[in-house]
């Protein structure tokens, strides 16, 4: 038996099981591996420890403060790991002008001295090689690396992007105003008994830098600092409480999956998606990096963290949205109530009319747009239509033959509709209305943009700008709405699709959709012919029964995000069922309005380039919305100070 697996299968492989263990390792001779054998973690799951982090302490002497306008006249270092010298780095540096005097009287370079030392161009190399993958340290990092960092991009070199540290916020943070009246280098030398004292010496002042980090260290240790992923925190105090949940990452797996945080009586209290390490983004909720009260909230009261490894990063984030539909957790807020997503459909009726829905219904004749966001998205892009064609508004279903004594609504004197209630359009003529309708819904949205585009620039030529960005807000609603439904509709009315694509590491993901969800997925690695893969991923992937079009069988989101994987450059379509196409012209084209108006009005003007009305006014709109509000900051301002000085 080998001793790692050749390939990482998920999803609907084994059905039946709890979503924590679903996911089982396939060995490239079919072999499938046991899971949930207890492994206890290494030391190296749980963080490099301080005592194997190789540290490069720095310091610098410049000729001023500014490293777009200063040079770097000298540089020290100092290499060091487990409390131990491994090397010292030293030069003199040709800054390209003169020292300053008061440089001079402050560090003792002259620019005599100076003359024939190596320009920076030289020097940085030779200091990039020697930092090579240490932590960089310096006594107010921002002032040091920050010329480091300036003298390599003049000089076109990469900046390597090394984790810094600053021992001045960790003096903030262990050296009370009790014990030093300052965190100047020379106080914290003197306060530990440095075995080198500061003198505006490069490598003097790294000496010393040294001590003092190790001072500062041994101090910290206490406080639960061991480890360099600790050191994230140090600079930043994270509650006591919170830290001491630290434990709750360890031994999590190094690989792409999700989390579940589950409290009292194993509720499930937050679902997260990590497409790399999950042990890594478990840890981050530990420490300064986060810092969002409610999630700090739920730190506090978790118990445990379940994890659940995925073969791949698309896995993870459609695994996620599963999870979050299922558990409904209370410390998530995103696609907890996914059947709340309303849709506007087209009725099949006699007359049809508009209306806002929460389901997609098989009916012969009815048209849908969406899933919308909000019912409040919904109800602007019905309005679009509206403003659009004029198709009845109101709510009742319509006799075929209009009942004696029935009367119109104002709509009609408007000329805004054909009054099919009282007989003003038998059912003919109104179903050439709807075919309208439905042609901008399911395909070309032209006809809607050009009714907002020409209403626009009339409000804007009679300087009615919250009028306009309301017609603005409906047009973008429908655009948005169209483009969702006309993106999904082919990709949910395919049975099955099969895809692949290179992964950095020379191997392949796989993916089999059905309707829109995502079936099965797998990771191959390099050495092993993907298509026994794929016909095994074929043959046991999730059964997926139809949906009604044209929803998919998926969440919403779910779909978006496997319609993304498959948009991708390098994904390769390995089968596909049923022809996957869609319209030349649809509303995927220009889904912001702007852009869309803008189309329309080339279109109509016939220019290549054109600045049209519409653009302009849109402009308009959003300047006067801004000049707006800092009036309305102004009186406001006025206001407090009338009251004031009353």
């Amino acid at each position: 038996m080998p001793t790692e697996p050749r390939v990482w299968v998920g999803l609907g492989n084994v059905p039946g099981m709890s979503p924590v263990r679903r996911l089982r390792p396939v060995w490239a001779d079919g072999a499938v591996a046991t899971t949930g054998t207890a492994v206890q973690p290494g030391l190296d799951e749980v963080g490099t420890p301080l005592a194997d982090v190789t540290f490069v302490v720095v310091d610098l002497e410049t000729t001023g403060s500014a490293p777009a306008e200063c040079g770097i006249t000298e540089i020290g270092a100092v290499k060091v790991r487990g409390g131990q010298v491994l090397g010292e780095f030293q030069t003199l540096v040709d800054p390209g002008g003169p020292v300053p005097p008061f440089i001079q009287v402050l560090t003792g370079i002259t620019t005599s001295m100076l003359v024939g030392a190596p320009v920076i161009e030289d020097v940085l190399p030779r200091f990039l090689e020697f930092s090579h993958g240490a932590v960089l340290v310096a006594h107010n990092a921002p002032f040091d690396i920050g010329f480091l960092r300036a003298a390599a991009a003049r000089g076109g070199y990469a900046w390597p992007g090394n984790r810094v540290l600053d021992t001045v916020r960790l003096a903030r943070r262990v050296v009370t105003r009790d014990e030093a009246p300052n965190h100047k280098l020379g106080t914290l030398a003197a306060l530990f008994g440095a075995s080198v004292t500061p003198n505006h010496r490069a490598l003097e002042d790294a000496r010393a830098t040294v001590d003092v980090l190790h001072a500062l260290l041994g101090r910290l240790g206490p406080l639960g600092v061991t480890h360099l992923e600790d050191l994230d925190t140090a600079t930043d105090p994270v509650p006591a409480d919170v830290r001491r949940k630290r434990t709750l990452a360890d031994g999590l797996p190094d690989a792409p999956g999700v989390y579940l945080f589950r409290g009292p009586d194993d509720e499930v209290l937050y679902v997260g998606t990590s497409t790399t390490s999950l042990r890594k983004r478990v840890r981050s909720y530990f420490t300064s990096a986060e810092k969002r009260g409610r999630i700090l909230e739920m730190v506090r009261i978790a118990q445990r963290v379940d994890p659940v490894v995925c073969a791949t990063p698309l896995e993870a984030r459609v695994r996620e949205l599963r999870l979050i539909a299922e558990h409904a957790p209370r410390y998530n807020r995103r696609s907890r109530f996914p059947e709340r997503m309303p849709w506007v459909r087209l009725t099949s009726e006699p007359y049809p009319r508009l209306s806002v829905v929460r389901e997609v219904r098989d009916e012969d004749g009815a048209a849908y747009l969406g899933p919308f966001s909000s019912a409040a998205a919904a109800q602007l892009a019905v309005e679009a239509l509206h403003e659009s064609f004029p198709v009845r508004q109101c709510t009742r279903r319509l006799p075929l033959v209009a009942a004696a004594g029935a009367s119109a609504c104002v709509l009609a004197d408007m000329g805004r509709c054909g009054a099919p209630c009282v007989g003003g359009q038998d059912r003919d003529t109104y179903a050439e209305v709807t075919a309208r309708v439905r042609r901008a819904m399911l395909g070309d949205p032209a006809p809607v943009v050009a009714a907002h585009a020409e209403r626009i620039e009339n409000l804007v030529a009679q300087q009615r700008y919250e009028e306009a960005a309301t017609v603005r807000d409906r047009l973008g609603a429908f655009l948005r709405g169209a483009a969702r439904a006309q993106r999904v509709t082919p990709l949910a009315s395919c049975a099955e699709v099969v895809a692949a694509r290179r992964t950095d590491d020379g191997g392949w993901e796989v993916v089999v959709v059905r309707h829109g969800r995502l079936a099965a997925t797998a990771r191959v690695d390099r050495h092993t012919d993907p298509r026994p893969v794929i016909e095994t991923l074929r043959a046991t992937a999730e059964h997926v029964p139809a949906p009604v079009p044209p929803s998919s069988a998926a969440h919403p989101e779910e779909t978006d995000l496997v319609l993304d994987w498959l948009e991708r450059p390098g994904v390769r379509l390995v089968h596909v069922d049923t022809p996957w196409a869609m319209p030349a012209r649809t509303a995927l084209a220009n889904v912001d309005p702007a852009a869309a108006i803008a189309a329309h009005a080339a279109e109509v003007r016939g220019l290549a380039h054109p600045t049209p009305v519409a653009v302009e006014a849109h402009d308009a709109v959003t300047r006067s919305a801004a000049v707006r509000e800092a009036a309305s900051r102004e009186a406001a301002s006025r206001d407090a100070a009338a009251r004031h000085t009353a």
